[in-house]
């Protein structure tokens, strides 16, 4: 039976990057050697480097003054990377999830935080609005997509200050207008490669901007200078990366993908607002996320959780259980997902309706 991946991350990966990065294991680029021994200095694996963050700018139009490195430590180590270098005196803050609340936690150890817009008293279940962002605060940072939640910020803000993004789960799904950023990082277990590499984009200006001391490793500058090679960088999913974004040059970039990916979210959603089993959980339907998709039993059927889910897993779907903080059911729909996947969800989802309220 084929099974349809939906799991939050690590992901669904395109069968382009899992065949091309199994080959390179066994036989890299000729070597003789696999991927997994060569060495991240040798001129085989520079190239793919190069190539890649080539690609990176390529494919989201990033400026000249930007530029693009590979780092370890997953998206929580941004967390901290980012008040280290950035923060001077204030940082504003926009409080829309799980993974915002961590970095705002981190950013405090490093000076003042202005949470300028909450939703957690509404469980996230929307984006905050109306929020006014200090003209003298040295960044914004907001989290763009919510996995936990299933909330996402369709436009890019223009707040007036540098604007720091946390795009872990929804980079490459959408064009970026790069005028207000500062920096923005993603961890690539959700639309680029396996886990164990994160991808950074920074303004060069950026660079140097406050009169604390950084130890080496954790200043943005060192990696910039160094081209991702000032310690061993995550070789297997750097050439993954690679081979990802390859495969979206191929499907005709990212504005191509973005259509592909508002097709899937519509399908998914109208069937969730037309199922009288179902309900979404995010109350303003303009912050429903493309990538994940939330969503619980309606009421009089909550005691169905557990059978729709088995009833969904026998049928081949994997990982739409919700997040343990939140519960019901979560269907991640990246990039690589495929929209005969997503189509196999509604009618699993129609045909289970149907089972349980027939006459």
């Amino acid at each position: 039976m084929k099974k349809h991946n939906f799991y939050a991350g690590p992901s669904i990966l395109s069968e382009y990057t899992i065949r091309q990065t199994a080959d390179a294991i066994l036989n890299f680029e000729g070597t003789g050697l696999s991927l997994m021994e060569i060495s991240h200095r040798s001129k085989q694996f520079v190239a793919v480097c190069d190539q890649a963050r080539a690609l990176i700018k390529e494919l989201l139009h990033v400026p000249e003054d930007f530029e693009v490195v590979f780092l370890g430590g997953g998206a929580s180590l941004q967390f901290a990377m980012v008040p280290f270098n950035f923060l001077e005196t204030k940082a504003a803050y926009l409080d829309s999830g799980y993974w915002a609340s961590k970095a705002i936690k981190e950013a405090k150890l490093f000076g003042e935080v202005q949470i300028v817009g909450s939703s957690k008293d509404d469980n996230y279940s929307h984006l905050p609005k109306n929020y006014q962002v200090p003209s003298d605060a040295d960044y914004f940072y907001f989290c763009s997509n919510n996995t936990i939640y299933g909330t996402e910020l369709h436009e890019d803000p223009h707040p007036g200050v540098p604007v720091i993004a946390d795009m872990s789960s929804d980079i490459f799904s959408r064009p970026i207008d790069f005028s207000s950023y500062g920096l923005i990082f993603a961890g690539a277990q959700k639309n680029l490669a396996p886990s164990g590499v994160t991808l950074v984009i920074v303004r060069k200006s950026m660079l140097d901007k406050v009169s604390r001391p950084i130890p080496t490793i954790l200043n943005y500058k060192t990696h910039v200078e160094n081209e991702s090679m000032f310690n061993t960088p995550p070789v297997v999913p750097i050439y993954a990366a690679l081979q990802t974004l390859l495969r979206y040059k191929e499907l005709g970039g990212i504005e191509v993908i973005h259509d592909m990916n508002k097709q899937k979210a519509a399908l998914l959603y109208e069937e969730i607002d037309t199922n009288p089993l179902f309900k979404g959980t995010v109350t303003c339907k303009e912050d429903r996320s493309l990538m994940n998709v939330c969503f619980v039993m309606s009421e009089g059927y909550e005691h169905l959780e557990d059978e729709f889910d088995k009833y969904a897993s026998e049928a081949g779907m994997v990982g739409i259980k919700g997040h343990r903080s939140v519960g019901g059911f979560r269907a991640s729909i990246y990039n690589a997902m495929p929209i005969a996947s997503v189509q196999a969800l509604v009618d699993t989802m129609r045909s289970f309706a149907q089972l349980k309220t027939q006459k």
